[in-house]
């Protein structure tokens, strides 16, 4: 009986949530919007030179430019708060994850980081509100190429690191480089695609390895949850024929709500890897 109950408290234990990983998230959520707000209410991100303009919204005449498109961004946080409270549960957190449970506390972060970065673009309509907006994209392409990758050649948080930084370098340097692309818009915006398209490819070849079970639905999901919302964006620029500019329901703000969905239901896919039945990983990450 002592042997039974002390393997239960064991088990307890190793089951007990970790605060770390909604510390973390909460404590990013709570600095970096109160620093983009003093930004943005203060000045310090620069003057309106017309940033976010394409996007249908008009801008306001108070500190925060395009009201739709700036707190719609809080879905980001939300997101980044749910994956949090998933990442607290380290047996919810699947193969590699699980592992490496600091990768989860950290792409929580990151998801968070989106809203922030978005809203000092669209509240301030700045050049370096522009800037942070596309930094904060590729953070989270950046995450989700590396962590496919490091995945696909059987390595660990090392390459994911090197990975990781160079996606993030290369998609600012072709933003600032600068130009436009049809469709898309900004260039910037095209490298993001490139990177996350880069990162689904893998995650489809991943699916047919014999060594772990990818749970495809949850992929697909935030594909197809990602989809849609590109297919709203696209009807969210000036000009459109469902462009009304003074509405406080925009097509750009439904864009970053199911993009927040989208993030999660990524998460929940990386979450969800799992040994195949009878057989052993060929690697342990």
């Amino acid at each position: 009986m002592a042997g039974r109950s002390g393997v239960q408290a064991q088990e307890r234990t190793t089951q007990a949530p970790d605060r770390r990983p909604l510390l973390v998230a909460g404590a990013t959520a709570a600095a970096s919007l109160a620093l983009v707000l003093a930004a943005v209410r203060w000045g310090w991100l620069g003057p309106d030179v017309g940033r976010g303009d394409g996007f249908c919204e008009a801008a306001r005449d108070g500190w925060i430019r395009q009201p739709a498109n700036t707190w719609s961004n809080l879905g980001f946080v939300a997101a980044g708060l749910a994956v949090a409270a998933q990442a607290a549960h380290r047996h919810r957190l699947g193969l590699t994850l699980g592992a490496h449970p600091g990768l989860a506390t950290a792409f929580a972060a990151l998801v968070v980081l989106l809203g922030p970065g978005s809203m000092a673009m669209h509240a301030t309509q700045s050049d370096l509100g522009g800037h942070l907006d596309l930094l904060s994209m590729f953070l989270v392409s950046g995450f989700a190429l590396a962590y496919a990758l490091v995945r696909f050649v059987r390595r660990g948080p090392a390459l994911f690191a090197v990975v990781f930084v160079a996606a993030v370098v290369a998609g600012m340097a072709v933003h600032l480089r600068g130009g436009d692309v049809p469709v898309l818009g900004h260039i910037g915006n095209a490298a993001f695609a490139v990177e996350l398209w880069v990162a689904i490819g893998l995650e489809v070849a991943l699916s047919r390895r014999v060594e772990a079970r990818q749970d495809r639905a949850w992929a697909l999901a935030s594909v197809l949850t990602l989809g849609v919302a590109f297919a709203i964006w696209t009807t969210g620029m000036r000009g459109h024929a469902w462009c009304r500019p003074d509405s406080l329901l925009q097509q750009h703000g439904a864009w970053h709500l199911l993009c927040a969905a989208a993030a999660y239901l990524l998460f929940r896919h990386y979450a969800a890897e799992r040994p195949r039945e009878g057989e052993h990983p060929a690697y342990r990450p």
